[in-house]
């Protein structure tokens, strides 16, 4: 049986083919979905299922899928057990880390968000912080930027510590896979919902040039920017979308859930790309 957590990642050629999926959102735990339905439950479940599906039957080898937050939309076990189980069934090797949902209930879903009321949550215990995957080439490491009963995220001062210490320990070109953005995506409401303490993270990890690549989710839409030589990218949700460069909440009602594929080359070289769900 496939073992969890993936720890190492290794091919013939030295390329590594990363599958990041994000913001799942499942609420309910149902069985299989065949055919989406009105219900967002059944929605948001029926997107992840095909987009596992069609992302597996690309004409792309998948060495390992990378889940990069809010697998739900409300925390109860039997979710992340249904997400799990889809996963396993792949037989690829898979990791997952937190979001604010996974951590956070949002009580009043049809109230404007400051009348909401934020409850925190255990994480479930599947959920990786501070993890390492080892490739032929490349250091992966993923981070747990969630904080219980909030919409925001943080970088503490423990998990800078870490990266500083796995970046000076290894000179493989890196990768940090987290939740939540470090880059503004011009957006004013979900850019007051991105990590703190980002300024002091990327004074500590300018020091590193072999850190290449830095993968969020939180965002629900495309980005890619360059910040100190590092290469950061947004993915899309596999369920709903946000509109990009709005101040104010709105959807992306012509943007299709999505998914993103990054190469990963045995020369340090890094090719990525989004694509969308066809149907």
């Amino acid at each position: 049986m496939l073992s969890y957590p993936a720890s190492t990642v290794s091919t013939l050629d030295g390329q590594v083919n990363i599958l990041q999926i994000t913001d799942l959102h499942l609420s309910s735990p149902v069985p299989a979905v065949d055919d989406k339905t009105s219900s967002e439950v059944s929605v948001c479940q029926y997107h992840f299922e095909a987009i596992i599906k069609q992302a597996l039957n690309k004409d792309i080898r998948c060495d390992l899928i990378m889940v990069t937050g809010d697998l739900v939309d409300k925390v109860k076990p039997a979710i992340y057990d249904h997400i799990f189980k889809v996963l396993h069934e792949t037989g690829i090797p898979f990791a997952c880390i937190a979001g604010n949902h996974d951590v956070t209930d949002e009580i009043g879903a049809d109230l404007p968000f400051f009348q909401r009321e934020l409850i925190a949550r255990p994480a479930d215990s599947r959920l990786l912080n501070r993890h390492i995957i080892e490739t032929d080439y490349w250091q992966l490491l993923l981070l747990d930027s969630s904080i219980t009963g909030k919409v925001e995220g943080e970088i503490t001062a423990t998990d800078m510590d870490w990266v500083c210490e796995q970046l000076d320990s290894c000179d493989k070109p890196a990768l940090i896979a987290l939740h939540h953005h470090l880059l503004p995506v011009d957006s004013d409401w979900i850019d007051s919902h991105m990590a703190k303490n980002v300024d002091t993270f990327w004074q500590r990890i300018s020091a590193f040039e072999h850190l290449k690549v830095i993968i969020n989710g939180h965002t629900h839409q495309e980005q890619m920017r360059q910040h100190e030589g590092v290469t950061v990218y947004s993915t899309p949700s596999t369920c709903y979308q946000f509109k990009p460069f709005e101040d104010d909440f709105a959807y992306d009602e012509n943007a299709r859930p999505g998914y993103r594929w990054l190469q990963l080359a045995n020369n340090g070289k890094v090719a990525s790309w989004v694509e969308r769900l066809d149907t």
